[in-house]
């Protein structure tokens, strides 16, 4: 019988599952697809709305509490917590917090995910790029750890602390945002009187942020659950304040911009010819 197909998601912080894969997850828990989500810290220096009235020493448990409402709403089947700390954004004193992922001993932190991955058995993991998209500590390690993870999983001779049997996932795929889209993304948000997010790198027709084109290799339409992220993502309310950029884009907008996400296809195990509407093309 063949293996249930399983996505594995590896993300930073809290409300990063929901606005890089929350379509993704979505869509795939629709067609009967097991879905993990590793969260690597508790995002505990992130921002805090003044509405939600947390205290700073609580929000490491308050964001937990969202992070449980949000796999909720994109049906996530299960949820691991690596347990580190918010390394805050890079060139700040949480980087330097021993308790911090910016901290964390890497081949510790690798074993540990390489011990999910042989449990849950994923055919897919994503993650972040070599710059965790915007060059944040906890991103950059992340996919330090899921890059090292997708090559260990299947190796025999990296021993397993539980004993649990070598696993090689098929496919290893990063977010993707291309250039194009993001000077196209900025465009959208100007026209309707919003400021980008970093907004230096959006500001022209080259910017600074996102994947040069010809490296998107796969574009997955995520129409249909749109709104499910969209609701995932304002379950973060301590994330959400009204100066947010999420959070002043009117409902019929935030569709249009986010109906489809975008990857890089890193590598296969399987033949994956590209360009790819499907995360799981190749394994159906």
């Amino acid at each position: 019988m063949p293996e249930p197909l399983t996505l594995m998601a590896v993300h930073a912080h809290p409300d990063d599952e929901a606005i890089g894969t929350g379509g993704v997850l979505a869509r795939a828990a629709a067609e009967d697809v097991r879905t993990v989500l590793v969260t690597c810290t508790g995002g505990e220096v992130g921002e805090i709305n003044p509405d939600t009235n947390v205290a700073i020493d609580e929000l490491g448990a308050v964001r937990e509490r969202e992070l449980r409402a949000a796999c909720e709403v994109l049906n996530i089947s299960h949820l691991e917590l690596l347990g580190y700390r918010d390394s805050g954004m890079a060139g700040t004193d949480d980087n330097y917090h021993p308790d911090s992922f910016a901290q964390a001993d890497l081949d510790e932190a690798t074993a540990r995910l390489v011990e999910l991955v042989r449990t849950y058995r994923p055919s897919v993991i994503v993650t972040y790029d070599e710059n965790g998209f915007y060059g944040h500590p906890d991103h950059i390690s992340a996919h330090r750890i899921a890059a090292r993870a997708y090559e260990l999983a299947g190796d025999s001779a990296h021993r397993s602390a539980s004993g649990l049997e070598p696993w090689a996932p098929k496919k290893l795929y990063y977010t993707a945002i291309a250039k194009s889209s993001m000077a196209e993304f900025g465009r959208q948000l100007r026209e309707a009187g919003i400021a980008p997010p970093l907004d230096e790198g959006v500001e022209s027709d080259e910017p600074t942020w996102g994947t040069p084109d010809e490296l998107v290799t796969t574009v997955v339409d995520v129409s249909a659950h749109v709104e499910q992220k969209r609701q995932a993502l304002f379950s973060h309310a301590t994330q959400m304040g009204p100066e947010v950029f999420f959070a002043k884009l009117p409902k019929p907008l935030f569709h249009q911009l986010f109906s489809r996400e975008s990857f890089q296809l890193v590598h296969a195990r399987v033949s994956a010819p590209t360009p790819e509407a499907d995360l799981f093309a190749g394994l159906r």
